[in-house]
């Protein structure tokens, strides 16, 4: 008998956060609630803009493996959240269109949020940590 494949709400995701255990405790969530079948984890914003980047322009399938939700963290060294979002509209702003961006950050700053909106109303702004209840609203 052949097993069934779950249905996903997203075929493939992406997180961006600097804590790794963050990122794993994360993806399992993600995992076990069957929100995406495949997630691209990154701990840098520099290093997700390439793979992103290269995904893009080097596959003819990009729009089938791009992501297209991408949870980001907002304090990061180097490169922070914020940034990585301008990075990414200046970079690839045709696949904004389609994407869906999640801050999850642990940032309690109301300023935080009111950029986030100032960016796009279109931003999700959530606290950590990640929930199902958090997923099912998505």
């Amino acid at each position: 008998m052949k097993r069934k494949e779950p249905q996903y709400k997203y075929k493939y995701a992406m997180l961006l956060d600097d804590n790794e255990l963050d990122n794993f405790i994360n993806q399992k969530i993600i995992e076990a609630s069957h929100f995406a079948g495949k997630i691209y984890v990154n701990t840098g914003s520099k290093s997700a803009l390439e793979f992103l980047n290269n995904l893009f322009i080097s596959s003819t399938d990009a729009v089938n493996i791009f992501p297209e939700i991408i949870f980001i963290d907002l304090n990061m060294p180097m490169m922070d959240g914020f940034q990585f979002i301008e990075n990414l509209k200046n970079k690839l702003p045709e696949k904004l269109k389609t994407l869906k961006l999640v801050i999850l950050t642990s940032s309690v700053n109301p300023e935080d949020k009111k950029k986030a909106s100032e960016i796009s109303l279109d931003i999700t702004f959530l606290n950590k940590p990640l929930t199902q209840e958090m997923l099912d609203k998505l």
